[in-house]
């Protein structure tokens, strides 16, 4: 297993860091630290980046540390999947006062087991009550809801969090979700696997990532999102999809839709067209 990076852990930004992330998400100071403010935050952060997994499908470098995601995200004005949406969301609340705890979870762990421990980087913060935090399931939840079972309704789109009998909680997904569900403890944390796990989902052949382009974003009603060369999107009243037909017609998604910086648009739209055929073969 890889080496725990020794700054992994470190969930803060520097004052200049929090400024230009809060410039980022079009948020200004002061801001409360109750869950007004977090749900604010909360949403802020989803309808400014989009969750992408470029780097695993292209093979560029990617790192699960506060600093790379930064770089990345808030500088680079790309996008990133949990551990970088979660990662940097948790530090930006850290820098700010709230009470964060990074938590390891695992996304479809009743189809893939125990193996997919750590697949998944999730947030706990503890306010009046303790808050699940979760902007890096990628067409999930647009606020914080409360850790406790029972059912949650936001925009129109029905979700569910309850008790596994093996003492997991599990975020239940809508119906249109990409990931059906997400496991986590309120106190489970193990920076290790999901150290691992991304270096798994960023190198193996058999991970989702490196043989399918996966893009989503939040609208203001919804969800919008890009598998391979489908677009689709996503209400609480239906679902469209079209097919894409060329590497202009991707790049200016990336731009228009996504409202990502994507460097060499046109070698991704060749991977894209390289699984259409071996998916049609």
């Amino acid at each position: 297993m890889p080496t725990e990076p020794s700054n992994i852990t470190e969930m803060t930004l520097s004052s200049g860091q929090l400024d230009s992330y809060l410039a980022r998400i079009g948020i200004d100071r002061p801001v409360s630290l109750d869950i007004h403010g977090l749900s604010e935050l909360h949403r802020a952060h989803l309808m400014s980046f989009t969750w992408e997994a470029l780097d695993a499908f292209m093979g560029w470098p990617s790192s699960v540390t506060t600093a790379a995601a930064f770089t990345k995200m808030v500088v680079g004005r790309r996008g990133g999947w949990c551990y970088e949406m979660n990662g940097l969301f948790g530090a930006a609340l850290t820098a700010l006062g709230f009470r964060v705890t990074r938590l390891c979870g695992c996304v479809d762990r009743p189809k893939l087991g125990d193996i997919a421990i750590g697949n998944h980087l999730t947030l706990r913060v503890d306010l009046d009550r303790p808050y699940l935090a979760e902007v890096g399931v990628a067409d999930a939840l647009i606020e914080p809801v409360p850790i406790a079972p029972g059912a949650v309704h936001q925009r129109g789109f029905d979700f569910a969090i309850s008790e596994t009998p093996d003492g997991w909680m599990r975020f239940h997904n809508h119906a249109h979700g990409i990931a059906r569900s997400m496991d986590f403890k309120a106190d489970y944390q193990n920076e290790a696997a999901m150290v691992g796990m991304h270096d798994w989902l960023m190198r193996d052949p058999a991970s989702p990532f490196t043989n399918a382009l996966a893009v989503f974003r939040h609208t203001s009603d919804g969800y919008v999102s890009l598998q391979n060369d489908v677009l689709r999107k996503i209400t609480a009243v239906g679902l469209c999809e079209e097919r894409l037909d060329s590497a202009d017609q991707l790049e200016d998604l990336f731009e228009t839709v996504f409202d990502l910086v994507v460097p060499e648009p046109d070698r991704v739209w060749e991977r894209v067209v390289a699984i259409r055929h071996q998916l049609t073969a």
